[in-house]
């Protein structure tokens, strides 16, 4: 049980830490990079600084006991310690470093900050293997010992990722699983307290140093496939915390079962070398056999699915098997194998705490060398295929050639014949315009038939397409104009540049613009000429986080807008909570606004409630608005304007006639300024009662990282629903938002009516190019939206364009529409 609640609270341990760490590193991969090569090389200081000692004592009870309550108490001190660190941590980093400095500070700062209790950790498995021996030939034990530490493992990934966290929370997790170590302290020197004699075998006579070589390199190459492995399947999974936590457990399963099997298997079999030999050679056929099948791992999910159905349960489930398909295997061999390698280490008198130290010491170079360095440099097939080739080398240590020299072969021929590992979904006559694989992810540029091209990271998540101009460019024009003078504005997030190359527009305004994959940057420059005008002398683009950025930068800016990021992807969940709405709130300049886009296409309105409650919480005063009239991909914007009181309805006029458009505003349906307020939706009275009883999504209450993924997995309703129901929710009072008078008030009373007619009416509408059919849909609820507000100009447009085409059908009919518009526009004023 001692083993099982180690274990238990260790990987519960570094969910908490990577999830804390995707705060301040902005992005859950860095986080898991940094945490997994931390936490290894944590345990390999502490098994060779610690374990020798402990497995050499008469007293490893005492030494197991003591090194738990030390990471008890260490984990407590986190609980606190954590974010300040992490504040820290970003002040060192800065907000522009070079990579090599952020890298430096990353991995670095994460070591330090988590070593007191990694180091404990890699001294309690020699402790407890010293302990269980009672005198017995050493070694005997290990592999159950590591398959029960393991399992515990597995338990604690599954419960913090599916239900700690998004129930308890990040510190609440952290303290359970300190209490979990705590009272392993405390039962310890009752379950271990007799004294363990020395064995003879302790000391070989001629002891070899083969097993620690090949205890470090495997655990550099086994680590290096988890880590390619779970970068390839992101591109096919949904990418949430739910899909990695899935993964992990899947390979410590492994593990867990194939020490588990070499405890009975080795019975009998006293060749060590042989069994050395079998065993490598083994991993490198399976691993083989494992990278080949990632190529089929995007047919395997939809043949899942379309058997299962959908739904979150289904959707996970297939994940698992995905992870299966890859880690299955080859993880029970590497289980068998770590554990034959280190018992022959501690019968040939190296010691338990060595062998662990050399084999947690390679898996900690494991991100850097294959994740930072080697993936993005080669592709993810090539990095794969280099693991299999080590083990083949491996092998060739002990064991003649023939077998291994075939597996080397195979590797080289799947080289050769497979198109890279690399899943971009292309449209029927589309093409591939970029890819490129970097650290944080893979991103490509992909045409359709049409010429429109799109941008994606990682094959799921669009971050804007060259067909969305006008909805891009409204984002940022519609916070820019809403502020009377802007000088200085920030834009949080890139993706085609579009959004921010249109604030760039304003002669005036010069924007810089926080991206934190680099090669999303140069992927945006194929979206350069989208708006037909150069914008570079007034555009700055930095590579770094924004979260970063907002706390460490010294500047003010006058607008600041954060992109509709998915809340449900790597890392952007931190970017909704209240936490980080007050550090925006503390950059801006005195008068200045800041708008969240949403994109409520990907949320559900319980994750939406938890956003607005935290923004509430930042901001009280906030107001909300929408993008665009869209019923597919709808967009809220979240305002606020701190200490600016009520909206100027004169002032928002003269901001757009004096605004240093190289067009007019009208291009983006902005003409006037009931145009540009008919976008509100929401004061802060209704935005509290919409959040009201919603737990506001904080850093140490991450509800949206564990929220949102449901409905990215299970969709619960279309978003012309969402809209239309949050709507409904929604009421919003002239007095509340602006200053006006009365005439002007009621203009835009009626234009929020018309508005919300026009969505409502839009719902069910089938398109169809027959002008007679579309119109017999369309007609009579466009002109009451009219009638309603003669201002409503997106009614308007489409019958005019209907009315065109009518033309060469029904002449007299199209007559008749033209002029019923004329005249109900005529009266509007």
């Amino acid at each position: 049980m001692l083993m099982i609640a180690s274990g238990f609270a260790a990987l519960g341990y570094q969910i908490v830490w990577t999830q804390q760490a995707t705060v301040w590193l902005g992005h859950e991969s860095s986080a898991v990079l940094a945490v997994v090569g931390s936490f290894f090389a944590g345990l390999a200081l502490g098994a060779v600084a610690l374990g020798r000692r402990a497995e050499t004592s008469t007293h490893p009870g005492r030494w197991y006991a003591v090194c738990e309550a030390v990471i008890g108490i260490w984990g407590l001190a986190l609980v606190w310690a954590m974010p300040q660190a992490g504040r820290a941590l970003m002040l060192i980093t800065g907000d522009d470093p070079s990579a090599a400095w952020q890298a430096a500070v990353a991995f670095g700062g994460t070591l330090v900050l988590l070593l007191p209790a990694t180091a404990a950790m890699g001294a309690t498995l020699p402790a407890l293997e010293r302990a269980l021996a009672r005198g017995a030939r050493r070694g005997d034990s290990l592999a159950l010992l590591y398959a029960g530490n393991t399992l515990g493992a597995v338990l604690g990934v599954l419960a913090a990722a599916f239900w700690l966290v998004p129930t308890h929370g990040l510190s609440a997790t952290a303290a359970l699983c300190a209490a979990l170590n705590l009272l392993c302290a405390v039962a310890a020197p009752w379950l271990l307290g007799r004294d363990a004699p020395r064995a003879a075998s302790d000391a070989a006579a001629t002891p070899s140093r083969q097993p620690l070589v090949l205890l470090a390199a495997t655990g550099l190459l086994g680590i290096g496939y988890e880590v390619l492995v779970v970068r390839v399947l992101r591109q096919v999974s949904e990418n949430t915390v739910y899909t990695f936590a899935m993964l992990l457990a899947v390979y410590l399963v492994g593990t867990a079962w194939g020490a588990a099997a070499y405890q009975r298997w080795r019975v009998g079999r006293p060749d060590a070398t042989q069994t050395t030999g079998v065993l490598l050679m083994a991993l490198a056929i399976t691993a083989l056999c494992g990278t080949a099948s990632l190529w089929a791992a995007g047919t395997l999910k939809s043949a899942l699915l379309a058997t299962t159905g959908a739904g979150m349960a289904a959707a996970i489930a297939a994940e698992a098997v995905l992870a299966a398909a890859a880690f299955g295997v080859p993880t029970v061999v590497m289980g068998a194998l770590f554990s034959h390698l280190a018992t022959q280490a501690v019968a040939q008198g190296q010691g338990f705490g060595r062998a662990l130290a050399v084999n947690t010491l390679g898996a900690a170079m494991a991100p850097l060398v294959f994740g930072v360095v080697l993936a993005p440099a080669v592709g993810h097939k090539l990095a794969l295929l280099v693991v299999v080739v080590g083990y083949v080398l491996l092998a060739l240590r002990v064991m003649r050639p023939a077998g291994p020299v075939g597996i080397a072969v195979a590797a080289g021929v799947l080289a050769l014949v497979t198109p890279p590992l690399a899943f971009i979904d292309i449209p029927e006559g589309g093409r591939i315009i970029s890819h490129r694989d970097g650290t944080l992810g893979a991103v490509s540029v992909v045409e359709d038939a049409h010429g429109v091209a799109r941008l994606h990271i990682d094959n799921r998540q669009q971050e804007g397409s060259s067909a969305t101009a006008y909805a891009d460019a409204r984002q940022a024009l519609v916070p820019v104009l809403l502020h009377p003078a802007p000088r200085q504005a920030l834009f949080l997030g890139l993706g085609t540049g579009v959004t921010a190359r249109a604030a760039a527009l304003d002669a005036q305004l010069h924007v810089q613009v926080v991206e934190l994959v680099p090669e999303v940057i140069d992927a945006s420059a194929l979206f350069a000429d989208v708006l037909g005008h150069d914008t570079s002398a007034r555009l700055q683009v930095i590579a770094g986080d924004a979260r970063r950025h907002v706390g460490t930068t010294g500047q003010r800016y006058d607008v600041i807008v954060s992109d509709n990021f998915h809340p449900a992807r790597s890392g952007s969940a931190s970017l909704y909570t209240v936490e980080h709405f007050r550090a925006v709130r503390a950059r801006l300049a005195p008068g200045g606004l800041f708008c969240q886009w949403l994109p409520l296409h990907q949320l559900d309105l319980p994750t939406l409630r938890s956003i607005v409650a935290a923004f509430v919480e930042a901001e009280p005063e906030g107001l909300a608005v929408l993008a665009t009239l869209s019923l597919d991909t709808p967009v809220v914007g979240l305002i606020s304007r701190p200490g600016s009181g009520p909206i100027d309805i004169a002032t928002v006029g003269e901001r757009l006639r004096s605004a240093a458009l190289p067009e007019p505003s009208a291009a983006w349906g902005l003409r006037d300024e009931v145009a540009l307020l008919g976008s509100v939706i929401a004061g802060p009275k209704a935005l509290a009662r919409l959040s009201a009883g919603a737990e506001p999504n904080r850093d140490d209450r991450p509800v949206v990282a564990y929220r949102a993924p449901r409905v990215t997995y299970s969709p619960d309703s279309h978003p012309r629903d969402r809209l239309l129901a949050l709507l409904g929710e929604l009421q919003v009072h002239p007095a509340e938002v602006l200053s006006a008078d009365a005439a002007t008030s009621t203009r835009l009373v009626a234009y929020w009516q018309a508005r919300d007619r026009f969505l409502a009416a839009g719902r069910d509408v089938q398109p169809t190019r027959d002008v007679q059919r579309m119109l017999a849909q369309v007609r009579e609820p466009l002109l009451e939206v009219l009638r309603i507000s003669p201002e409503f100009s997106p009614a308007a447009e489409p019958l005019r364009h209907m009315a065109a085409a009518l033309a060469r059908l029904d002449a007299p009919a199209a007559r008749a529409l033209e002029d019923e518009i004329a005249r109900l526009q005529g009266t509007g004023r």
